[in-house]
């Protein structure tokens, strides 16, 4: 997928789309670099694709569907998708790097996502052959009835820059599973993983045009992608308002959607909790990833009698958070991924004070410059804070005393989101109790920010539709047809129903 960079810029690794199991320029020949956040500097350059590159995929995606790929049995499928889970384990360091280069974030972090994502092909892989329908009592003595579960056909997968392979991976395994075939637009800001997964999928026995890449500048690529009339199944992760575009295009060819959106989710420390352990857990939930997570648990509820204490711990640990450069093992916070969400998160910070917030520690770029943020923590938090209310995507907590269990769930709830939360406590039953109450996907107790493959996520109110990982998310990548077999050879009077 790479190819030599042009005469007098040799630093920048230039590289090509994959369409149809061939590595190709854009058709206009147009280009973009992708840029290093902890350098400045571009590192990579990419094809530019539009339009017509998009319609030349799925065409080549549609025509795979009905190639070898659809003639596969779900166990040969499986044997593909473990092959390509053990490809993706042999290179995964390489994999981190370039993640870490085009994303910012820690190699230490990519390097564990990377050498862990191949459960997710292992765990489809073994799904694969298991894609059963059922005998139905229809009540008619004459017939026999069956469903069958049938790929949903060519799916179109829009992915962000924060993890781009994990994400991608997450709408991969089930759709190759289940014998779709698939068109990925990586983000303008991270498109360079993607492309080097291509040839790995290839390595792996998937036929060509099974797995497409359009990289592209801006929104063309996407918005032809959701609004393509051969696409069948639209998956996006990103933020909610792009979200309801995606759906409204999709909308139009009723494709099928599913959209994994923002959050901003409550973390609920009880006064039994253990304060060392919620304080890890969110340092976990916020700093990690440098905030840059759908799930980040940035809103911090506290129980007044440890409030206090627990802000303590928080600002003695960030405190001593060492930002740097992502790819050093010590470091422990990168740069944020781009310029525009280095102002984004700037503009919450100013107005966070404006609003009536105190910064505890933090709230100000760093001085080593770039796109370095310093780890915040935020107090005197209350609903109308923007920063309190609203997705930052930064390494940013607002922090609110509560008084009560009644009080810290209606504050938990007190969201247009709904994708995560985590509750702190050493009573049992109250942590069930709360965990139950909060109208969130994803809940976890004394701890936060785990995932597995076998483990549906997803998001309710404004944080979504659907389910990606776990069984669920193989029958969103498949159709349901029921089959009636009439068993007498009678006749019956044809214009009465049934």
């Amino acid at each position: 997928m790479t190819q030599s960079a042009p005469a007098g810029s040799e630093e920048i690794a230039g590289y090509q789309m994959s369409i149809g199991g061939e590595s190709v320029d854009a058709l206009s020949g147009n280009t973009f670099e992708s840029n290093n956040p902890y350098t400045g500097q571009a590192w990579a350059r990419v094809p530019d694709g539009d339009e017509a590159d998009v319609d030349v995929a799925v065409r080549a995606a549609k025509a795979a569907l009905d190639g070898p790929w659809g003639q596969l049995s779900g166990a040969e499928r499986g044997k593909i998708l473990r092959r390509l889970g053990d490809i993706i384990a042999r290179d995964a360091d390489e994999l981190a790097r370039i993640e870490t280069q085009d994303n910012g974030k820690l190699l230490r972090e990519m390097s564990g996502q990377l050498h862990y994502l191949p459960e997710w092909f292992y765990y489809y892989a073994g799904l694969a052959d298991k894609i059963e329908g059922e005998v139905i009592p229809s009540g008619r003595s004459n017939f026999l009835v069956y469903t069958r579960h049938e790929p949903v056909g060519v799916v179109a997968a829009i992915v962000p820059w924060n993890s781009p392979l994990l994400l991608m991976f997450w709408k991969l395994a089930p759709a190759l599973a289940a014998g779709c075939t698939f068109v990925v637009k990586p983000s303008d800001y991270t498109p360079v993983s993607t492309i080097e997964v291509a040839a790995r999928v290839q390595e792996a026995g998937v036929p060509p045009g099974v797995f497409n890449v359009v990289t592209g500048f801006g929104p063309a690529v996407g918005k032809a992608l959701t609004a393509h009339p051969d696409v069948d199944r639209v998956a996006f992760t990103g933020s909610t308002q792009t979200g309801i575009q995606v759906a409204a295009a999709a909308a139009q060819n009723l494709a099928r959607v599913s959209l994994e959106l923002g959050g901003k989710s409550a973390q609920v420390v009880f006064d039994d909790a253990d304060l060392d352990a919620a304080a890890n857990g969110v340092i976990a939930g916020v700093f990690a990833a440098t905030g840059q997570t759908c799930m980040a648990g940035s809103r911090l509820l506290v129980h007044e009698d440890v409030h206090d204490a627990l802000v303590q711990r928080l600002v003695d640990r960030v405190k001593t958070v060492r930002l740097g450069d992502p790819l050093e093992p010590e470091t422990e916070m990168g740069p944020v991924a781009n310029q525009a969400q280095f102002d984004k998160v700037m503009s919450y910070l100013d107005s966070a004070v404006e609003d009536g917030g105190t910064v505890a520690y933090g709230g100000a770029a760093d001085e080593m410059g770039g796109l370095f943020v310093r780890p915040t923590v935020i107090t005197g938090a209350k609903p109308g804070l923007r920063a309190f209310d609203e997705e930052i995507f930064g390494p940013v907590v607002c922090v609110m005393p509560f008084t009560d269990e009644d009080e810290a769930v209606a504050a938990a709830n007190a969201t247009s989101y709904g994708l995560a939360g985590g509750v702190w406590t050493k009573d049992i039953h109250r942590a069930h109790r709360v965990a139950h109450q909060i109208k969130a996907g994803s809940v976890w107790i004394n701890a936060y920010r785990v995932v597995a493959p076998g483990v549906p996520f997803g998001g309710f109110k404004m944080s979504g539709l659907g389910r990606e990982n776990g069984i669920a998310a193989i029958h969103e990548y498949t159709e349901t047809k029921a089959i009636w077999v009439e068993l007498t050879g009678a006749t019956r009077d044809p214009f009465v129903l049934g």
